[in-house]
This record gives C-alpha cells, sequence and structure tokens, in this order.
C-alpha cells in the first residue's frame, strides 16, 4: 500500500497553524532554545517579533521562562528536540509546570528513529515514558498535517501543560479532506475482526502497510490510530480488546512506557488481553536514514505483521 507523502513538511505546517492561531489570540508567545532553524519556527518570529524569545542552549532556563510567561496568561509554545525537553528539563516541566498546573505546551522535534543522522543521543526513545508519569501531563502525536493543523486550536484551547512529539519532515499523507480530528479520541483507519494494532505517529501508515499484507493471508487486522497518548482513549482500546481479543502496538518508540505500556496497564486492569508491543527494545539508537533504522531497531512493517501473528497465537491458547 504506497502512501504519497504530503506535500509540505510539517514544521513548516505546524509554524503557519501557529502563527495564525497567534494572529486572533494575543497569549501565543513563542519560546526557543537556538533551534528555530531547525525546528522551523522563524517564520513565527518573523510575524512576531515582539513575542519571540530565543534563550539559547538553556533548556531548563526555557521552561522555566516559559512558566513565568504563562503564570501571567500567556500560552507558551516552547521548541526544543525530544531528548533536550524530557530529559535536561524534566524537572522543570515536572514542578514548574505541571505542579504548577501552568499551561505551558512543549514541542519535543524528532521523535524516535526520525533524528536519523543526529544518531542515538539525540533520539528520543524514552520521551513519551518520561511525559506519561508527569502528572496533568497531555501527550499527543500528529501523524500528518491534516491531523497537524486541526490538533493546534484544540492545544491551544486545553488549559494545561501539553507535550507535543513533532515530526520536522515530509510525512505520509494518511487522513481524507473530510477528516474531523479529536484530542484524546482514537482514529479507527482499518477495520478488523481477527486482532487491534494501536499505532502512533510514524508507525501508523507501516500498520496499515502491514494489515494489508496479513489481509493477504486471510487475517483481519483492525488499525486504531492513538495520537492522544494520555489520556488514552480507553473507550476505543476496551472496545477493540472485546472483540479482537488479541492486540498489538506500534510506535517509533521505547515499547517500555510508551503507547505500548499504556495499553498494557489499561488492559491488564480491565481486560486481560495478549498484546504484543513493536517499539525499540530496551537499547540506544544510533546513526543512519530512516529506512535502515526503522528495519535496525525492528520497528518496520515486516515486525509488525510478526507481532500479530505472535498476538494471533496467544489468542488461540
Amino acid at each position: 500500500m504506497p502512501f504519497q507523502l504530503d506535500d509540505r513538511e510539517m514544521r513548516e505546517v505546524y509554524c503557519q497553524t501557529l502563527a495564525d492561531l497567534a494572529e486572533r489570540d494575543g497569549r501565543i508567545v513563542l519560546l526557543e532554545a537556538d533551534l528555530m532553524r531547525a525546528v522551523g519556527t522563524l517564520p513565527f518570529r518573523d510575524r512576531f517579533p515582539e513575542r519571540s524569545f530565543d534563550v539559547g542552549v538553556a533548556e531548563a532556563n526555557l521552561v522555566g521562562v516559559a512558566a513565568g510567561l504563562a503564570a501571567c496568561g500567556k500560552i507558551p509554545f516552547v521548541h526544543t528536540f525530544g531528548p533536550f525537553a524530557a530529559r535536561r528539563a524534566c524537572d522543570q516541566i515536572t514542578i514548574s509546570v505541571a505542579y504548577s498546573r501552568l499551561n505551558v505546551k512543549i514541542v519535543g522535534a524528532d521523535p524516535g528513529v526520525s533524528s536519523e543522522l543526529n544518531g542515538g543521543t539525540h533520539m528520543a526513545l524514552e520521551d513519551a515514558a518520561i511525559m506519561r508519569v508527569v502528572p496533568a501531563m497531555l501527550i499527543f502525536e500528529p501523524v500528518d498535517n491534516a491531523q497537524l493543523v486541526q490538533a493546534i486550536p484544540q492545544i491551544v484551547a486545553h488549559p494545561g501543560p501539553c507535550y507535543l512529539r513533532l515530526f520536522r519532515k515530509k510525512a505520509p499523507k494518511i487522513f481524507p479532506p473530510d477528516y474531523k480530528f479529536t484530542l484524546g479520541k482514537a482514529d479507527v483507519l482499518r477495520d478488523g475482526a481477527d486482532l487491534a494494532i494501536f499505532a502512533g505517529g510514524l508507525l501508523v501508515h507501516k500498520a496499515l502497510e502491514a494489515a494489508e499484507q496479513l489481509a493477504g493471508e486471510g487475517i483481519g487486522a483492525a488499525v486504531i490510530n492513538i495520537h492522544t497518548l494520555k489520556p488514552l482513549d480507553g473507550d476505543c482500546v476496551l472496545s477493540f480488546a472485546k472483540r479482537c481479543r488479541a492486540v498489538v502496538t506500534a510506535e517509533n518508540n521505547s515499547r517500555i512506557g510508551g503507547l505500548g505500556g499504556a495499553v498494557c496497564e489499561f488492559l491488564s486492569e480491565n481486560l486481560p488481553t495478549p498484546v504484543i508491543r513493536v517499539g525499540v527494545n530496551d537499547r540506544f539508537g544510533e546513526v543512519g536514514l530512516m529506512p535502515y533504522l526503522h528495519k535496525a531497531l525492528e520497528v518496520d512493517v515486516g515486525d509488525i505483521a510478526a507481532a500479530a501473528k505472535r498476538a494471533l497465537a496467544l489468542k488461540k491458547k
């Protein structure tokens, strides 16, 4: 199942959407850690220089400044690479933002394998797990530009801290023009009765490709996009677990503590169900391009299809 790439990079669409919203909402401000060019927010600075702040390579200070602005009634959007947000500024995010229930939106760029040539030190494989345990934190990861454009206004309207895992480059088109997005509500992309594949971010199109392969073998796999990792759409997860009785999770992230962890925790308490997790298996990343990294880190189409067959085998026991 070939997927066409969007015409525009996600960082470009993100910046334009945020800037357009800022025209109507004077509370929106931009904060950067010397990465405006990399994250693609220079056009926002050009339109709103008085509402754009670059604190330099000082991520803890970046979040502290954002907390101060939020306490004064602003809606700060904070930008840096995912590992710098989740690891370097974790205490400031936890105490200065979340503990204080401040309205700060944190954008972690290049999640998972998408950091490519920056290598293992810059690969955010644990950011989702870290942010999941921070109380009051909403976690969102867009799949394509159609979803991103609709999500940003809802994130602005959400009263509280949010962590957004943002892929910077061109992503496969997943959603049709008439798509309607709701923050916190999963999207069913493909129905099936044999098993359910819950996927997020860059692994959504791979999950759809795996489902197509499985269909050729007579296996009906539903594919559901869990774009909002926290709060998890438990109603959707429970509905498909009841019907299919076998589950796979697929994420561009460590399989520890992210989507796989969230689904396993929820089902263990509500409806114990066989779950096979596809994600980076307790290791650091490495330098490479995404096609290589997907295979090397075992988050590719074949890995999802193999996980589906393992889940089905457990279902039959």
